[in-house]
């Protein structure tokens, strides 16, 4: 197994939440769509990777102000795409997008609200203390690199390579990867 295949397999983890309807990438790519640009989900994809679904959002919004019905299906249709080759740049199968509510971990979601917040404190007492310092260690640095241009898809991806690491950590993994280029 080459080494991109097994950095794929050690984020497979910390994207499960990814691809539900309320996760941070279908959420990014509402976003894309409704601003009219792509580069807000492409932080979800591997640069190598990206042709596809830019494809899919010119597609989708060459038709989405058609009428509602046609901006649900086309919204639909490029969140598919994204999620999908998201998922399989992680080495993940991809099964349709689960619905909001989808049993994710207590970590994740309190992960998710750390950052949002700007604060580590929801992951106190779901992380055991030996591991608090790496974990604050891996946070400050995603939250310093949270603040990226959205059209410096550089600067994003770094920023999901900390967001990520610090993911893992706080789901009780331990491996320490480059995430570089991976989305």
């Amino acid at each position: 197994m080459n080494i991109a295949k097994l950095l794929r397999l050690l984020v497979r983890t910390a994207s499960a939440h990814c691809d539900t309807e309320d996760g941070p990438a279908v959420t990014d790519g509402r976003r894309a769509l409704e601003t009219g640009n792509v580069n807000i989900a492409l932080k979800w994809v591997h640069q190598d990777e990206e042709e596809d679904v830019r494809a899919a959002f010119t597609r989708a919004v060459a038709v989405r102000d058609l009428s509602p019905e046609a901006r649900d299906v086309a919204d639909r249709y490029f969140l598919d795409v994204l999620i999908r080759v998201h998922r399989a740049g992680e080495g993940a199968s991809f099964d349709g997008i689960k619905p909001t509510g989808a049993d994710v971990p207590p970590q994740v979601v309190a992960a998710d609200e750390a950052l949002s917040l700007g604060r580590i404190d929801p992951l106190r007492g779901l992380v055991d203390d030996e591991r608090w310092d790496e974990l604050e260690r891996r946070f400050d640095r995603a939250v310093a690199l949270k603040g990226f241009a959205v059209d410096d898809l550089a600067a994003a991806r770094e920023y999901m390579e900390a967001y990520v690491s610090f993911f893992k950590y706080a789901e009780g993994h331990d491996h320490d990867h480059q995430y570089a280029h991976a989305h």
